[in-house]
Order: structure tokens, then C-alpha cells, then sequence
């Protein structure tokens, strides 16, 4: 191997990181001088851990997702080896993370948060509403398999809401909406209150989250019990469709 490629390769390896990989590294405490190439490798690749999601905090866990959203908001994503990564959660799955998201297509939670296979359970319906499933997924999630975070995540520009706003009324999809529509009068702003009006459906759309993250402590005691103790964290957040920005509302 010359030594330009050999410098290559060097380089693949040194930059190759999993979600929580830098708080949470095998490699945590030891120079990377000290580290062969291969010990790097197995560091820094594959699926999330058992012992590396559990020795990280709620906070821990949402301060690594905004980070992994500023790697993709400055393009400088995380490479991955998803065969790797499928390989090594194969035989178990240690997600830190369960994120309700919206089926907009412009919002897939694994990219805009830069996680790979096995760090994240993701849900996504219309709009972002907390219903049964989704609850009993979170539940899933949190209580068996050990995720330390419930994060319902909106967007800006969301077509669920407009519809809500709009009062759309269209099979199966009038008993969806109807769930967002609390949202509308929990809403305050000052200007048109209208589908029209993007600030509007914005603001609807981050009090829709603010409503769903009460829904499910409401009506998940276990998820609430867990979040008194301080196992996990409710929380939630907006994406915006242009910037790429994810903002934490509470």
C-alpha cells in the first residue's frame, strides 16, 4: 500500500463515528496514539451498545441529537458503513431515542438528526399526533427496551396542519386532523389566522407539540412515572424545512 493511500485510510478511520460516539467512545480515556488502527475501527463503528446508551443521561441523549443536527445542517455528516451497522444490531437493538415524527417526506428523523441503524425507534404519522399505537410504541420503546428520550418532533409548513386549520374533511383522514385541532385555539398570534399565513401554521404547529407532549404523560402513566424518576425525558421540537434547523421548544 503506497503511503498516500495508506494517509487515506488513516483518515476514513480516524473520522468514522457512530451516534453518542464521542461522549460514549470504547476509546474514552485512551490517546489515540496508543490505538491500532483496527482497535479505532471497532470504536467508532457499527450500531449503538447496550452499555454505551445506557451510561448516557436524558440530557446527554438530546444534547447528542442536536449535535448530530448541526452535522447535517453544515453538511458534514457522519460516514457510515450501514452494512456494518446492520450487522452488529442484528442479535439486539439499544435505540436512546424514540422520535414521533411527521410522514412528510422532507422530515426523515434518522438523516436530519445524523443517526444511524439501531440508535433511534422512529415513529411517523400526519401531523405528528400522539394516538394509542403510537403510545403504546413509546411505551415499548422507554419501559422494555430502554430509550431515554420521547421526542415528538414538528416542522414548519406542516400539511396536516393546514388541513386542521382548513377543517379538511376526508375519510379517515377528518378523525386525524381532529386531533390537531386543539391546537388552533391554544394558539396565541396576532395577525391572519389562516392556512395561508406561514407564521400561523408554524404557531399552530409548535402548540400542537406542546399539546402532544401533555397527551402523553396524560395518558401514559408509565412514561410519566419514568420521566418523575428521571429515566427519560418528554420533550419535543420543530424542523425547519429551509434551514434544517431542529429547535427545541420545551
Amino acid at each position: 500500500m503506497s503511503t498516500t493511500s495508506k494517509r487515506s485510510l488513516d483518515s476514513q478511520l480516524l473520522g468514522r463515528r457512530t451516534f453518542l460516539g464521542a461522549a460514549l467512545g470504547t476509546c474514552v480515556g485512551t490517546p489515540l496514539a496508543r490505538l491500532s488502527l483496527v482497535q479505532l475501527a471497532a470504536s467508532r463503528s457499527g450500531s449503538l451498545t447496550k452499555e454505551r446508551r445506557d451510561s448516557m443521561s436524558p440530557a446527554q441523549v438530546i444534547e447528542e441529537l442536536k449535535k448530530g443536527n448541526e452535522r447535517f445542517r453544515t453538511g458534514k455528516m457522519t460516514p457510515r458503513d450501514y452494512l456494518a451497522e446492520k450487522r452488529a444490531s442484528a442479535a439486539g437493538q439499544y435505540p436512546a431515542a424514540v422520535i414521533l415524527g411527521c410522514v412528510d417526506s422532507r422530515v426523515p428523523a434518522e438523516i436530519i438528526f445524523d443517526t444511524g441503524i439501531g440508535d433511534a425507534f422512529i415513529g411517523r404519522v400526519a401531523g405528528n399526533v400522539v394516538n394509542d399505537d403510537m403510545l403504546g410504541s413509546m411505551e415499548f420503546a422507554c419501559a422494555v427496551s430502554g430509550a431515554k428520550v420521547v421526542l415528538v418532533l414538528g416542522h414548519t409548513a406542516c400539511g396536516a396542519v393546514k388541513g386542521a386549520i382548513d377543517d379538511v374533511v376526508l375519510g379517515n383522514l377528518t378523525g386525524l386532523l381532529a386531533r390537531i385541532k386543539p391546537a388552533i385555539p391554544a394558539t396565541e398570534f396576532d395577525g391572519e389566522k389562516s392556512s395561508k399565513n406561514a407564521p400561523y401554521v408554524d404557531a399552530v404547529a409548535r402548540a400542537s407539540v406542546v399539546l402532544g407532549l401533555g397527551e402523553i404523560r396524560r395518558r401514559s402513566p408509565i412514561l410519566e412515572d419514568l420521566e418523575k424518576k428521571g429515566t427519560i425525558k418528554i420533550t419535543g421540537a420543530m424542523y425547519d424545512l429551509s434551514s434544517g434547523m431542529v429547535n427545541f421548544v420545551v
